[in-house]
């Protein structure tokens, strides 16, 4: 499973994008996607139109993961052992949500996440 960050549900709405070509062939080849209920939020937080909201909605097939407290868990985890900056916070939920739920994350911003690869953090 892929676990899409929010720049990536943000350009899966603008056509021909990189991100938004990767995601087609990533359907096509029978990848199934999903995201957290953080990257969901900033998602939410727009700008998005309720059309924008319903496709992104429909192409993850509703696949929105809850925080739940295992995340919790390991986005502490990832956040003390980073070196706790206080940028790290929601990326360390992120992460978290893609290692709980055994996906590679999906991010244009890569250099965010690099400091969760040491710790089980998967990128594609």
């Amino acid at each position: 499973m892929i676990l899409l960050d929010t720049n990536y549900l943000i350009k899966a709405l603008v056509p021909e994008t990189e991100e938004a070509l990767r995601i087609i062939n990533w359907i096509e080849g029978g990848e199934m996607l999903c995201t957290s209920g953080i990257a969901w939020y900033e998602f939410l937080c727009g700008p998005v139109n309720d059309e924008g909201i319903i496709v992104i909605y429909s192409l993850l097939e509703e696949r929105v993961l809850p925080f739940s407290s295992d995340q919790s868990a390991e986005a502490a985890r990832l956040f003390n052992k980073s070196g706790r900056k206080r940028t790290l916070r929601v990326d360390a939920m992120i992460a978290s949500a893609a290692i709980i739920s055994n996906s590679k994350l999906a991010t244009g911003n890569i250099s965010d996440f690099t400091p969760f690869i040491h710790l089980g953090l998967q990128l594609i």
